[in-house]
């Protein structure tokens, strides 16, 4: 079994688990966003992914519709719903991504996606080697407090993550994701 295989195979268990886990709390968020504000439930939009091949991410809708396509941390918060303010908090609109996960564009853990339009964190990224990876849901820099606002912490703190990952420093972000939550 290749290195990458023990982590693949613990992305396939923990993303089913937890879509099935999770399988009410998404019905009941999905019945919100509806219910709050007009259009789609799943928002989808083109991410970077290993390789730097591009990839539909998927997530929770928390925006109103017809709001420009901005990283998290320049988004105006007048275009976030009520609804999407709580699904932000508690990172439920993430857990679509759980499907990204189980189609193998994403890992549990590892650097987050970014868009194609983060340019200098791409290139900073493909500079220390961090577009090798599958992008994921969560990862070092998230638990840390780093976004993507700052590209050159960003990429350093995911190289520092590929330099020592193991299943066991996953384990320790997946509960401190859960912790920040």
């Amino acid at each position: 079994m290749t290195p990458k295989g023990p982590k693949r195979t613990f992305d396939l268990v923990a993303a089913a688990a937890m879509l099935v886990v999770a399988s009410p709390v998404l019905l009941v968020a999905m019945l919100a966003i509806r219910v709050s504000s007009p259009g789609p439930v799943l928002f989808s939009q083109a991410r970077v992914g290993q390789g730097g091949v591009p990839f539909r991410c998927h997530k929770l809708r928390t925006m109103y519709r017809g709001t420009p396509s901005l990283p998290t941390h320049e988004a105006p918060s007048h275009a976030v719903t009520a609804v999407g303010k709580a699904l932000r908090g508690t990172k439920i609109d993430e857990l679509p991504q759980l499907w990204n996960v189980l189609k193998g564009e994403m890992s549990l853990v590892g650097p987050r996606p970014c868009l194609p339009t983060q340019t200098e964190l791409i290139e900073r990224r493909r500079e220390l080697g961090v577009l090798s990876a599958l992008p994921g849901i969560t990862g070092l820099a998230q638990i840390r407090g780093i976004d993507m606002s700052d590209p050159r912490l960003c990429a350093e703190t995911d190289a520092a993550y590929l330099q020592t990952a193991s299943l066991g420093l996953d384990l320790r972000i997946l509960l401190g994701t859960i912790y920040r939550a």
